[in-house]
């Protein structure tokens, strides 16, 4: 039987454009299902520069309009690779246009606009999902299956960090390519939007809904000059972000991100402690799994590491991958989420997180940034 065609249109040829473009190459031959990807198109302002990346990934064509291209007949789904600023206006446009939507995170600016797209693709009935793939990394999801199956017991406790240290230079300027995450008007937030937002994502999927946060933020680098303007401007974002929240279940919340933890390049980690099992991961050694099982008999309990790369359904998506001992790595997380995508298109099932998903970060996130501006405990919103 002919497979159906997923012609896909990208915006955006950065760091995540090349990341979600190598798993478009590489799930069809890992992990067969009713739809071939078909690399259609590919948009961005520079047409030299989308050119040569179009050639070298193999789209078929180009645009330097992104209303062209989700307006083009011949592409089903439209990805988005852009700044943050640009997510909703494209999503809509996508939606308003019957086109499946897959975007990078966080879904949007703050929770207001991120709600306009999640009523845009539920009232148009298109199939949409948001990049945190850190839930697709075998150990991860091997993390959540344990969760599910009541494992852990009384959850008390689950934090998490995400270190960097790339912005600490102070003549390093903000704004245009590269640097958008360091201006406020492109990237809405700092470190909370950029990296706490995965935190927050997998604490959401594995531990449930946040009621309350209370945060604190620091921008240590006040001003800087901008690319665009070529003056120097007042820092907006983020450089620092800690907060501490209770979820839903009565557990206890602890969350770290910063720009300015020098030596760490992107030092992610969260454990879950339950009354019978603690669960560890590390992004740096990201194909084990980190488990403390409290019904182990005594003399033989204690912290033991899981090499999740076993060749069986037990260790999620590895029975599609090699032998027993070798493992994967980053760039797979996106591939498994393109293949849990269209395993979703052929069931009817939509893969997480969809942009419904996605908004309970975002309105976390609107209540971190709300708390450390007011210096006070803050109540999640929620839709």
């Amino acid at each position: 039987m002919a497979k159906k065609q997923f012609r896909v249109g990208m915006v955006g040829y950065g760091f995540m454009g090349r990341a979600h473009t190598n798993a478009y190459k590489q799930v069809g031959q890992f992990f067969p299902s009713d739809y071939e990807v078909v690399l259609q198109a590919v948009s961005a302002r520079d047409a030299g520069k989308v050119k040569a990346f179009a050639d070298q990934w193999g789209y078929a064509n180009t645009e330097t309009d992104w209303r062209k291209l989700v307006e083009r007949k011949d592409i089903d789904a439209i990805d988005i690779c852009t700044p943050n600023n640009l997510h909703a206006e494209i999503a809509l446009a996508a939606a308003a246009n019957g086109k499946a939507i897959l975007c990078e995170k966080p879904l949007a600016m703050d929770a207001a606009e991120g709600l306009k797209m999640v009523e845009a693709v539920e009232k148009a009935k298109v199939p949409n999902m948001v990049w945190y793939n850190y839930r697709r990394i075998p150990a991860v999801t091997l993390a959540k299956r344990l969760i599910d199956e009541g494992r852990l017991g009384k959850v008390f406790h689950y934090r998490a960090k995400f270190l960097q240290d790339w912005t600490i230079k102070s003549d390093l300027p903000q704004g245009g390519a590269g640097l958008w995450r360091l201006d406020l008007a492109a990237a809405g937030a700092g470190v909370s939007g950029d990296l706490l937002a995965h935190c927050i994502d997998t604490a959401l999927w594995f531990n449930g809904r946040l009621d309350t946060v209370c945060a604190m933020t620091e921008t240590f680098v006040k001003e800087r000059m901008h690319t665009q303007t070529g003056k120097v401007e007042k820092v907006g974002i983020d450089d620092a972000c800690t907060f501490f929240g209770r979820f839903e279940n009565g557990s206890l919340a602890n969350f770290e991100s910063t720009r300015y933890a020098r030596g760490h390049k992107a030092l992610y980690t969260l454990e879950i402690n339950g009354e019978d099992m603690s669960l560890f991961w590390d992004l740096h050694d990201l194909h084990r799994l980190q488990i403390f099982d409290y019904k182990d008999e005594g003399k033989i309990r204690g912290w033991k590491s899981v090499h999740v790369t076993d060749n069986s359904p037990d260790h999620p998506y590895m029975d599609k991958w090699w032998v027993p001992g070798l493992a994967v790595g980053y760039d797979t997380s996106f591939t498994h989420q393109v293949a849990d995508f269209l395993e979703g298109l052929s069931t009817g099932k939509p893969a997480s997180p969809t942009f419904r998903d996605a908004l309970e970060t975002q309105y976390v996130l609107d209540a971190v940034l709300d708390s450390a501006k007011k210096q006070q405990w803050v109540t999640v919103g929620k839709a």
